[in-house]
């Protein structure tokens, strides 16, 4: 189990991060494709319009929060394998310590990487809804 883990943390929690990362990309362009040929005037109901609209923003929003902690849990367990390294050898050698440590931090980087474009993306997309539910309703009253 330990060798299991020690060999292949960074590949799964790496692989996790990109597996999000690719998702936030593929709804965040398939937003905005949606947004630029959106027929508001299509849309009866305004809730009609909104579900539209909003669909795979809880994609995006959840990849923005869960991306830290996906890193933070790499981070942890590769703390948790440097620990272990470390009880289960004879001698205590700062430097490879240290490259443990610095080697299970990357994992927390690349989950705030992956988080705060996610988040970016989302305000913007959620502000483009705002918008376009606005014209909607100008459209609305002005018929």
């Amino acid at each position: 189990m330990e060798f299991l883990l020690k060999t292949y943390l960074d590949y799964a929690i790496f692989g996790l991060l990109g597996l999000m990362s690719f998702l936030v990309v593929a709804y965040g362009v398939e937003r905005h494709l949606y947004y630029r040929r959106v027929d508001l005037g299509s849309f009866a109901h305004p809730e009609a319009l909104k579900i539209a609209l909003t669909a795979n923003l809880t994609t995006i929003a959840s990849v923005g929060s869960n991306a830290p902690y996906v890193g933070l849990l790499g981070t942890v367990l590769g703390i948790l394998v440097t620990f272990h390294d470390l009880g289960s050898g004879a001698t205590f050698d700062t430097r490879t310590v240290m490259l443990g440590l610095a080697l299970a931090l990357k994992a927390t980087a690349l989950g705030l990487v992956v988080a705060i474009p996610s988040i970016l993306l989302y305000n913007g997309l959620l502000r483009r809804v705002d918008e376009l539910t606005a014209r909607w309703q100008v459209m609305r009253e002005s018929s």
